[in-house]
């Protein structure tokens, strides 16, 4: 009796599959919700966050390791998670710029490029070594401290210049 020979590449797409696709669902909401009519531009939630002083950055970057954590939930490798991580440290950084800030988070969607970065690697995962959960950690704490410091900075910047026009 012949049996059919285990396939792992299958079944680990398969299994991925609902995950990737909440991930999609979640970027697509983040940077793409609302397509302005007769055109590919889309606002997602991202910039729009981003206009809330104080907590909106911080949110918008919590939101986007969400799907960096979840990504190395699915296998992903060191190269990719950083890249990742560097896609939202770029859209952290200079999305916390007030005026210019809010048109580039427009512009450079984070979250679409991070799933992108997914793809990428689910197409071959077996070409590259998973990256270890102290990797993961430390790029989680590194996102947490950098939307810590987009809520405090402008707390900081705001304080100094009042106390040195109000000569305090």
């Amino acid at each position: 009796m012949s049996q059919q020979p285990f396939s792992p590449s299958t079944i680990a797409t398969d299994a991925k599959a609902p995950t990737l696709k909440r991930l999609r669902q979640m970027a697509r909401l983040l940077d793409r919700a609302i397509v302005i009519p007769g055109t590919e531009v889309g606002i997602g939630l991202d910039p729009i966050l981003g206009l809330v002083p104080g907590g909106g950055d911080f949110l918008g970057v919590m939101l986007s390791a969400y799907i960096v954590l979840e990504s190395a939930r699915l296998g992903a490798p060191r190269s990719t998670l950083s890249r990742m991580v560097l896609n939202i440290i770029v859209d952290g950084v200079v999305g916390a710029v007030p005026v210019f800030g809010d048109f580039f988070d427009f512009a450079w969607t984070a979250n679409t490029r991070n799933i992108r970065l997914l793809e990428d690697y689910l197409k071959f995962p077996g070409q590259r070594r998973k990256a270890d959960w102290w990797f993961i950690a430390g790029i989680m704490l590194v996102l947490l401290v950098l939307a810590i410091a987009l809520v405090a900075l402008p707390v900081i910047l705001l304080r100094a210049f009042v106390s040195l026009f109000a000569g305090g």
